[in-house]
C-alpha cells in the first residue's frame, strides 16, 4: 500500500524560506547586551546617612539611621514607557524589577535602562507581550502604551513628621518645610517637590489621608527630586504643625485673602513652614487658625494661582529674602 502524500508537500529543508527565523529577528536585543544573564556583579551596599538612601532602605514602621518610616499603601506602582522608565532609573527611584519583552527592538533608551537596572541590582525579567500586558492590566493600566518595557517600583517610604522636623532643625540654614493641606493632585505634589528642592526646602509634610501621595505620577512630575527630598506623613496635619510651632518654626499659610503680602513677610528669613492649601478650597479652617500668618501673592489678571505655581513663587520669595538679608 503506497504511503499517503502529505498535503503540506515536501518538508525536508526549507529552501531558505525560514532562514530569518533561524537567524532570529534583527530587532531583538543582541545577546551581548543582555548582560544580566552573565555572572552577577557584587553590589556595594548603599552608603548610610543620605536621606534618600535611608528612606529607600527602611521598612514599614521600622527605624533606620534614627528615623521612623511608613510604607505607602499597596505593593508599589508599575511605570511603563521607555522615557519614563529611563528617567526613573536615572533618578534612583527605588525599583524591584525591570520587565522587558523577550523580542524587544533595541535603542539607546532600552540599553540604558538595562544597564542602569543592572548596576542598581534591580532584577531584569524578559516576558512575552501577553504577560507584559497582563501585568499592566493588573496594575490598573489596561491598554497602556508600555513600548515593551515597564519598571516595578517599591512602595514609597515616608518619613515620620517628627524626624523631618529634627532634620530641618539640624540643618545649618534656617528650617524650611513645605506643608500641603489636602492637595489631591499628584501632579501638583510632584511640581511642588521640584520647587521645594530647587529653593532649598528640607522636605514636604503631607496628610496621611485625603491627599495625594508619592505615586508614579508624582515621581515623573518631580523630575527625580523625590528621590532625594524627604516627604513626611502626618496622621493629623494640624497637630503636626502645632508640634513644629513649639519647636520654634513659624507657620505661614498661603491664601488669596491673606492678611499680609508675601513680599512684606518678615517671617521669611526665619525658620518657617509654608502651607499650601488644596486646589479648590484653599486652607482648611483648622490649619488656617494654626497659622502664625496668612500671606497672599500680589497678582493681577487672574483670581488665583494653581497650588504648585503659588508654592514655587512663594519659595522663590523666601529664598530671595534669605539671600538678600531683607
Amino acid at each position: 500500500m503506497p504511503a499517503k502524500k502529505s498535503k503540506k508537500g515536501p518538508t525536508k529543508g526549507s529552501g531558505g524560506k525560514n532562514r530569518r527565523s533561524l537567524e532570529g529577528k534583527k530587532t531583538t536585543l543582541p545577546a551581548e547586551q543582555r548582560h544580566w544573564y552573565g555572572a552577577k556583579k557584587q553590589r556595594a551596599a548603599k552608603k548610610p546617612g543620605a536621606p534618600s538612601a535611608a528612606r529607600g532602605q527602611a521598612g514599614a514602621g521600622t527605624e533606620t539611621h534614627g528615623r521612623t518610616y511608613r510604607d505607602s499603601a499597596g505593593g508599589g506602582d508599575l511605570l511603563v514607557g521607555r522615557n519614563p522608565v529611563v528617567e526613573a532609573l536615572r533618578a534612583g527611584v527605588p525599583a524591584t524589577k525591570l520587565v522587558m519583552l523577550n523580542s524587544l527592538d533595541s535603542d539607546d533608551r532600552v540599553t540604558e535602562a538595562a544597564r542602569l537596572a543592572g548596576d542598581a541590582g534591580v532584577e531584569i525579567l524578559e516576558v512575552t507581550r501577553a504577560e507584559l500586558e497582563r501585568r499592566c492590566e493588573s496594575n490598573g493600566q489596561p491598554g497602556a502604551a508600555h513600548q515593551g518595557i515597564a519598571l516595578q517600583v517599591r512602595p514609597y517610604k515616608y518619613w515620620h513628621h517628627s524626624d523631618l522636623l529634627n532634620a530641618a532643625l539640624d540643618a545649618e540654614e534656617p528650617a524650611l518645610v513645605v506643608a500641603l493641606d489636602s492637595v489631591t493632585d499628584p501632579h501638583n505634589l510632584g511640581a511642588i517637590a521640584r520647587s521645594a528642592a530647587a529653593f532649598g526646602a528640607h522636605g514636604l509634610l503631607i496628610p496621611e489621608r485625603r491627599a495625594a501621595g508619592v505615586t508614579m505620577t508624582a515621581w515623573k512630575t518631580s523630575a527625580g527630586t523625590l528621590a532625594r527630598l524627604p516627604v513626611a506623613q502626618a496622621t493629623n496635619l494640624t497637630r503636626a504643625l502645632e508640634e513644629y510651632k513649639k519647636a520654634g518654626l513659624f507657620v505661614v499659610g498661603l491664601d488669596a485673602g491673606g492678611d499680609t503680602r508675601l513680599d512684606h513677610l518678615d517671617l521669611a528669613t526665619g525658620p518657617i513652614v509654608v502651607v499650601v492649601g488644596s486646589e479648590g478650597k484653599g486652607l482648611s479652617r483648622l490649619v488656617r487658625e494654626t497659622c502664625d500668618a496668612v500671606a497672599s501673592i500680589p497678582i493681577s489678571g487672574a483670581e488665583s494661582l494653581n497650588a504648585s505655581v503659588a508654592a514655587g513663587v512663594s519659595l522663590y520669595e523666601v529664598a530671595r529674602r534669605r539671600t538678600s538679608g531683607e
